[in-house]
């Protein structure tokens, strides 16, 4: 039958309205298909039967959150998605929330993300089990689940985990470094959060890599006088940490320089969304030689330490106790 032209089948109005309803700022409700009912259920009995501290579901889309909640009774839910507008709406049924930020990410990214994120708001302690459910095949769906140990991720910073890391290094300088940034993650200085780089070993190679950025502080001084075993040069160092550039770290502990630029391309590294600079630069330069990394977050205070280009470790300082979290590359 031809169209009317007075009364179009697909008018411009309704058109613009399906556009807007679909495009990637107005997206779909995450479709609840009989498929993401019978994966709830079966998220529900594992709930109970493992005894599981909450269900973590991932969502791509606003949800039917009255829908969701019938289903899973009252057990606790945390809904995880990257736009906060998806969220809208979860508290009111009692549902906990976070925002991951790291689009574009694989699923493992995001879960791995929305369990630090939940750990970081209290909401997750150490030792429970989650049951995870997220889109794995279909970004827009849920249509996988996973029982999660949080365990098997957080942990204090052991002697072994820094044995992991297979470096020359001594252990002992290692943790002096890491146990200094995480100090500077949670104090800051005079009440303001401070980034911070600083460079551990293969030093004659590393100074080849970098550039004075002006100004060494530590230049004149001696090597007693430069130590970070010494308490009174770590005070010092956390002064230090306030100016731009990374610290040159000896084997042994003694600051060659501060205030260095870090001059290696970083074309060839592959970091989550969202990291600054400095994470690049740490990446970059732990590539080109045999140092260890180990950056603190200006923004959060979160230190990573980067080995062979890649973050292996992700600590949080701002929690009461901080927590390593244990860096993936899986896809």
């Amino acid at each position: 039958m031809p169209e009317d032209p007075k009364n179009p089948a697909n008018p411009p109005e309704k058109k613009a309205a399906d556009e807007k309803k679909t495009s990637p700022d107005n997206p779909e409700s995450f479709r609840f298909t009989e498929q993401f009912r019978s994966l709830l259920e079966e998220g529900v009995r594992l709930h109970d039967q493992l005894e599981a501290a909450a269900m973590l579901i991932l969502v791509n889309g606003p949800g039917d959150w009255g829908r969701l909640r019938s289903v899973v009774g009252q057990r606790r839910v945390i809904i995880a998605s990257e736009r906060l507008a998806y969220l809208a709406g979860a508290a009111e049924v009692g549902f906990s929330s976070v925002a991951v930020n790291l689009p574009p990410s694989s699923p493992y990214e995001r879960i791995t993300e929305a369990l630090l994120e939940s750990v970081t708001e209290e909401l997750l302690t150490r030792g429970q089990r989650v049951i995870a459910l997220y889109g794995l095949f279909e970004p827009s769906s849920v249509d996988s689940l996973s029982v999660i140990r949080l365990s098997d991720h957080l942990a204090r910073l052991t002697t072994r985990d820094l044995r992991e890391l297979d470096t020359a290094i001594p252990i002992e300088t290692l943790k002096l470094v890491i146990n200094l940034a995480v100090e500077i993650g949670q104090e800051g200085r005079e009440g303001k959060p401070v980034g911070a780089i600083f460079v551990v070993g293969d030093s004659r190679k590393v100074l080849s890599h970098t550039r004075p950025l002006g100004f060494d502080p530590v230049r004149g001084y001696s090597k007693h006088e430069k130590n970070l075993f010494d308490p009174r040069v770590r005070e010092g160092v956390k002064e230090i940490a306030q100016l731009d550039g990374a610290c040159i770290i000896s084997e042994d502990g003694t600051i060659l320089a501060a205030c260095r630029h870090i001059d290696c391309s970083a074309s060839d590294i592959v970091l989550s969304k969202g990291l600054g600079a400095r994470h690049w630069a740490a990446a970059a330069i732990t590539r080109k030689t045999k140092a260890v990394a180990v950056c603190v977050s200006e923004s959060s205070g979160t230190v990573r330490v980067f080995l062979n280009g890649e973050c292996r470790f992700r600590i949080e300082p701002q929690m009461r106790r901080p927590l390593l979290w244990r860096e993936s590359t899986h896809d």
